[in-house]
């Protein structure tokens, strides 16, 4: 058998480089084509169970635990911004601004006598206490996550976590 040698051999390599190259980026193209089909499909699917589930993700604070790590787990943030998609459809951004603005007044209104520590379940106590019997019910999660929404201003907001105790020092 005779190898190709020389200038031919060279000019056979670049022409076999350049097919599998075409071939490759052919199936890069359709690969890509069908992600942004699943995505698609997989977006209409995510809003068709927040809409069917709009009133219990904003009633339970439990069910709105889940279905934010659900979200975090496949790369949604509904909390990204309380004028995208997902606060018109659920309402939840606001939610969680307007908690945190409640806890800044707690934060305030008790820093005289807590000297700027307060303990995470003494907060969700004067929380529950000013939001009154009627308001959406909360838990340590929400308030979690409204600290982090103010973690944007600053570092004057955050919680710290020793063992089983929780505390928010500004």
């Amino acid at each position: 058998m005779r190898r190709g040698v020389g200038v031919s051999r060279t000019l056979h390599a670049q022409a076999s480089n350049a097919q599998f190259k075409n071939k490759g980026n052919e199936f890069a193209e359709d690969q890509m084509k069908l992600m942004n089909e699943q995505l698609v499909v997989f977006k209409q699917n995510l809003e068709e169970f927040a809409q069917k589930y709009k009133k219990k993700i904003r009633k339970s604070p439990e069910f709105r635990q889940q279905f934010n790590e659900m979200c975090t787990k496949v790369g949604v943030d509904p909390l990204a911004s309380n004028k995208g998609f997902w606060a018109e459809l659920l309402g939840v951004g606001d939610f969680y601004y307007e908690l945190a603005v409640q806890i800044v007044e707690v934060c305030m209104c008790t820093r005289a006598t807590n000297g700027g520590i307060i303990e995470l379940g003494e907060l969700r106590g004067h929380l529950l206490r000013k939001r009154g019997p009627k308001a959406q019910a909360i838990n340590n999660d929400d308030i979690d996550r409204s600290i982090r929404k103010l973690h944007i201003l600053g570092s004057g907001f955050s919680l710290i976590t020793m063992k089983q105790y929780s505390a928010l020092p500004w």
